[in-house]
């Protein structure tokens, strides 16, 4: 594997501003602008602030160009790499000014590095989650119990191993943790293999780490470092709150319609859903908005408590005058719940939202109060096959990944307005959305979530996707079949395009199935390896053999073989399946997909695996400048071959006639 990569700052202060993905991002630009004009001013800096998301909308070309001459340097003086970071963070203080404050990291989609302060408590509430929850694993076992008061969590996740067992926590089995490297002192090769791992894993499960590179978690950047435990835990916590885990749910609500508005919401909204239920049931008057300021005098956790626990059921928290001494009632009521302490009473009068959360997260775990009375009803609606709910669960993760504004919580129900299609596209394709002709959310009227959708339909029929008979209120119809072909489409072309960025020789060309068909039996060939796939429906994919001799053949270190089965029987399939997917995520491909598609060969995923190991190997070629080997890899014939998915979808062309028949 080829090693890290950092851009390293003379000005540690500097330094410690940035993650290493900005930091990468932001040299690339400056770098763009000294290879067009052969030198870098500031007379060359406003366009490239200004089209920059975070400044975008917030100051225009001629605003940023005034802010910058402020200063009375001279805007045709030449200036350096560090200059220009300085000035983008004199801009930045200025956009957060501007909007009424700093952001904070803390169990929120995105981390950003502008706001740096650790809440104490909610460091004291993850490491004792940590020190429950892992305090029997094997090898973290020595560690623990964390010490909070220290920095004893950030040395620990130095080598990865802790981040990625707390994800198999909050997801069990998303990591082979036979592919994590556990030895007392690791490598720095093999802590970036385990921070590598985590990340992509991380993103697998609904975090979103746009802003967070190994090198960050291999530094324990504090700030970084809680922001992805606190996303961790909170998908831990949140798990059941969907209609899917917890079918009791469908109590909250009256009708068919309000299960679809149940659906499209977030886990924080069915939460808060929950509780102003019972609190209602229990004869409380005040709705609950916010895990913050309308829990701070602790009443209605009292109402709450007394409510779903009768058996302990008392009035003097209610009758506690003092806020502080109400929370700590609460507190203590909830441990009879078997609701472990991770919030104090202070935490409860200050408003904190994390701890809150969680906090509400664990009573609902304990004690949800709910009956099974509407659940058959229920799942009569719940039609969805196997293959369907996973591929929601693919295009979810892969769309959140991108690092869009709206988080989607279910593809089904969050496309329908149109507007989260449009940031996609808008984050693959940047340009292509016409944003003076979108609505933004909320949108009352259908004809303006249609109007978002036609032209989401529209952008598909420019990149020449296959849309038989499709129109924009299809879409927000909810017809899954054409939600999850054009969704495929969308992922397949942005793959495509991104292997054919790397084909500088290619001379234009498109990239076809049957290039990436050709360039994995070639590269498995090479290596003197047996095994060849026919197609990526070809049913001998599910022994998981194939995709491991691709991934020795691509870095010989990264499999051991010895953890390797015959993938003859279920069980050995499942084995290996496993352990490709994360050795995958270990060598640097952010895949989706689960040990299912490998077993039962699910051409679409055996095509996106294929793909993003085939896009990390010419990545280390052309990072090489290894460009002969790339250009004898792909050969020209593989465009003969013939594939499930080559050219056009084929048979994953989209007809909406055929499909509404099946809805």
């Amino acid at each position: 594997m080829s090693s890290y990569r950092g851009v390293i700052v003379s000005d540690p202060w500097l330094q410690s501003q940035f993650t290493q993905v900005e930091l990468r991002t932001l040299k690339s630009k400056f770098i763009s602008v000294r290879t067009q004009h052969g030198r870098v001013t500031r007379d060359d800096l406003p366009p490239v602030f200004a089209g920059m998301k975070a400044f975008s909308e917030m100051f225009s070309e001629d605003e940023i160009k005034t802010f910058l001459g402020e200063s009375n340097s001279d805007m045709d003086e030449e200036i350096d790499f560090e200059a220009f970071l300085r000035l983008y963070l004199d801009l930045q203080g200025r956009a957060v000014e501007k909007s009424g404050g700093s952001r904070s990291s803390f169990l929120k989609a995105t981390t950003t590095t502008f706001h740096h302060a650790i809440n104490e408590s909610e460091k004291a509430s993850y490491v004792a989650h940590i020190n429950n929850y892992l305090a029997e694993d094997k090898f973290l076992k020595d560690f623990l119990p964390i010490d909070p008061a220290t920095n004893a969590l950030f040395d620990l996740a130095k080598d990865g191993v802790l981040l990625c067992k707390l994800i198999n926590v909050a997801v069990p089995g998303t990591i082979d943790e036979r592919a994590i490297n556990t030895k007392k002192v690791l490598n720095p090769w093999e802590r970036n293999e385990n921070h590598t791992l985590c990340l992509n894993s991380a993103k697998a499960i609904g975090c979103t780490v746009v802003n967070i590179g190994t090198q960050d978690l291999v530094e324990a950047r504090p700030h970084l470092v809680l922001g992805l435990i606190s996303q961790i835990i909170k998908i831990q916590l949140l798990a059941d709150l969907n209609l899917k885990k917890t079918p009791q749910l469908v109590e909250l609500v009256d009708d068919s319609q309000e299960v679809e508005e149940l659906l499209s919401l977030a886990p924080e909204k069915v939460l808060l859903k929950w509780m102003n239920f019972h609190l209602k049931k229990a004869g409380y008057q005040k709705q609950v908005t916010n895990f913050s300021t309308d829990l701070k005098d602790g009443e209605a956790y009292a109402h709450l408590l007394n409510a779903l626990a009768p058996e302990h059921s008392t009035h003097s928290t209610l009758d506690a005058k003092d806020p502080t001494e109400r929370a700590n009632k609460v507190l203590e009521m909830a441990e009879k719940l078997d609701c472990k302490r991770y919030l104090t009473p202070k935490d409860i009068v200050e408003g904190s939202p994390n701890l809150n959360l969680a906090f509400v997260a664990q009573i609902f775990h304990h004690r949800n109060g709910l009956t099974d009375s509407k659940t058959t009803t229920f799942a009569e609606m719940m039609t969805d096959d196997a293959e369907t709910s996973r591929e929601e669960r693919c295009f979810r993760f892969w769309m959140n990944s991108l690092g869009a504004t709206t988080y989607v919580n279910n593809v089904f129900e969050d496309v329908r307005n149109g507007y989260v299609m449009l940031e996609i596209v808008d984050k693959i394709f940047p340009g292509t959305v016409n944003w003076k002709q979108a609505n933004k959310p909320p949108i009352k009227m259908p004809f303006k979530q249609v109007e978002n959708c036609n032209q989401v339909i529209q952008i598909g029929r420019d990149l020449n996707f296959s849309l038989v008979n499709v129109a924009g209120n299809d879409i927000v119809a909810g017809n899954k079949k054409l939600i999850i072909a054009f969704l495929w489409q969308l992922m397949r072309f942005s793959m495509l395009q991104l292997l054919k960025n790397l084909r500088t020789h290619s001379q234009g060309k498109e990239i076809t199935d049957a290039d990436i068909l050709n360039w994995a039996n070639n590269k498995v060939k090479k290596a003197g390896r047996t095994s060849q796939m026919e197609n990526f429906k070809d049913k001998s994919l599910s022994s998981g053999i194939f995709f491991l001799e691709l991934l020795s053949a691509v870095e010989p270190r990264v499999v051991n073989w010895g953890l390797v089965t015959k993938g003859e029987t279920d069980e050995d399939k499942k084995l290996n399946a496993t352990y490709i997917i994360s050795v995958a995520r270990k060598l640097g491909c952010s895949i989706f997909l689960l040990p299912e598609d490998v077993i039962e060969v699910n051409q679409k995923m055996m095509l996106t695996l294929t793909a993003s190991i085939m896009y990390w190997s010419l990545q280390q070629q052309e990072s090489a400048s290894d460009e002969g080997e790339i250009s004898d890899e792909i050969s020209a014939e593989g465009r003969k071959n013939e594939t499930g998915l080559s050219g056009e979808t084929s048979d994953l062309a989209v007809d909406s006639e055929s499909s509404k028949t099946e809805e």
